[in-house]
């Protein structure tokens, strides 16, 4: 009898599966490649260096390197506010390696935060600002810097964390910060964190040496609110009402008992003596969930609310205390911009 088993091709799913499977990672790694340069290609030819400190080297005043982002075609650019300083003299280097000056409209400290504008220049290659409120924990972003002037470094990883703080060059916490694994190189400070969509959504700020490449960037919503702050008052306007605190739960029994929906309010922590806070009565351990009728979920949440619209107007602040709910009137203060 003849045997022709040999001659029969094994056409099973899991013979086709396996077969398939190099090609499918390859197209998998592709469409990865593909995304990270697309992305590159599109917020790259924006990313430009950010160069402090006299031209000509001094040992008196020594000047320092960043990267920026241009986020208009008119030549408004994005940047950290410690890459800026109080510098004097701002020069811009594009991927190109064109150099040219640039002026400081303002900065920020407390977001760490600076918006400057290109001198003589128009039509500049831009990217546009993305809502960060829109991110997912585990999305692909990238990191984008221009440390050597003539060509951008990248970097790609996901959104580790959401709603981080960390501390700013001026001491107060920035809330609301992108924690990522995206490895920021030196020099990419003040660099842009973009989406797959080539939106930028963060500004990269800090980087934590041996925590395993642990990077922070200010969300895109924070930079939008300081962009205009800066544009029509050349710094941010703050309503203050003298108090430090934290974010914080609200027990369940608590919500229940004052009628209120609040998973989460303001601690109250520290409050400054002769304060609006203290003089509108507020106490150490009191938990702010809501403030000229809006609803506080945190401290970020309370720092929004205190903006210009609210300095010199009494507000009516409603405030868990021992699981009761008071209503407390305050009249805000404008904060000044630290010098």
């Amino acid at each position: 009898m003849l045997d022709f088993t040999s001659d029969i091709v094994d056409d099973t799913p899991s013979s086709r599966t396996a077969a398939a499977a190099p090609d499918d990672d390859r197209a998998l790694l592709d469409a990865y490649s593909n995304a990270v340069i697309d992305v590159t290609d599109r917020v790259g030819p924006a990313v430009v260096r950010v160069e402090t400190g006299p031209k000509v080297p001094d040992r008196r005043e020594r000047g320092g390197l960043g990267s920026g982002i241009v986020i208009s075609p008119d030549g408004l650019v994005l940047t950290n506010s410690h890459v800026v300083g109080t510098s004097k003299e701002i020069r811009l280097r594009d991927v190109e390696g064109h150099v040219g000056e640039a002026q400081v409209l303002g900065v920020d400290p407390d977001t760490d935060l600076a918006l400057l504008r290109a001198n003589g220049v128009r039509h500049l290659p831009y990217a546009a600002l993305g809502n960060s409120k829109t991110l997912r924990r585990g999305q692909l972003v990238i990191a984008i810097g221009n440390p050597l002037g003539f060509e951008s470094t990248v970097t790609a990883g996901v959104v580790s964390a959401l709603g981080r703080s960390i501390r700013s060059v001026s001491g107060r916490t920035i809330e609301d910060v992108i924690q990522t694994d995206a490895a920021l190189n030196p020099g990419n400070s003040g660099g842009p964190l973009v989406s797959s969509h080539a939106e930028v959504i963060g500004i990269n700020t800090a980087i934590i040496n041996g925590a395993q490449g642990i990077c922070f960037a200010v969300a895109s919503n924070t930079a939008q609110f300081v962009l205009s702050e800066i544009i029509r008052h050349g710094y941010v306007r703050r309503a203050y009402i003298g108090v430090a605190g934290q974010t914080a739960p609200v027990p369940r029994r608590h919500a229940v008992l004052a009628g209120v929906e609040n998973k989460m309010g303001a601690l109250i922590a520290q409050i400054e003596p002769d304060g609006p806070a203290a003089k509108a009565g507020l106490l150490p351990g009191d938990v702010v969930i809501r403030l000229d009728g809006v609803e506080i979920n945190g401290v970020d949440d309370l720092i929004r609310v205190l903006d210009r619209d609210r300095i010199g107007r009494r507000l009516a602040m409603d405030v868990l205390r021992l699981g009761r709910l008071r209503a407390i009137d305050i009249d805000p203060i404008e904060r000044r911009p630290a010098r």
